[in-house]
């Protein structure tokens, strides 16, 4: 059984997909982050990363909802996965 943080990071890898499947999404992502494609790629698997991706489909419900519906989990599953990344534990609700 994988732990809580490994499925934190599973997910976070399926919401990488999810965002890169649409330009919108994926071109709204790097503009925040202020990666390029490549270092993406090369960062793909970074924990840090991951919470970032998290983060960025937490911000928006329709984001979450779509990610949700994707993987089949229910929504607060993406809150949930966020809290065992690094930063997980303090939230900013800015």
């Amino acid at each position: 059984m994988p732990s809580a943080r490994d499925a934190a990071e599973a997910l976070a890898i399926a919401a990488l997909g999810w965002i890169a499947e649409d330009p919108d999404r994926i071109g709204a992502f790097l503009g925040q982050s202020g990666l390029d494609p490549g270092a993406l790629r090369a960062r793909a698997a970074d924990p840090e990363l991951l919470a970032a991706v998290l983060d960025f489909v937490l911000a928006e419900d329709a984001h979450v909802l779509g990610l949700a519906a994707r993987e089949g989990v229910r929504p607060e599953a993406v809150a949930a996965a966020r809290a065992h990344l690094p930063g997980g534990a303090d939230p900013h609700w800015t």
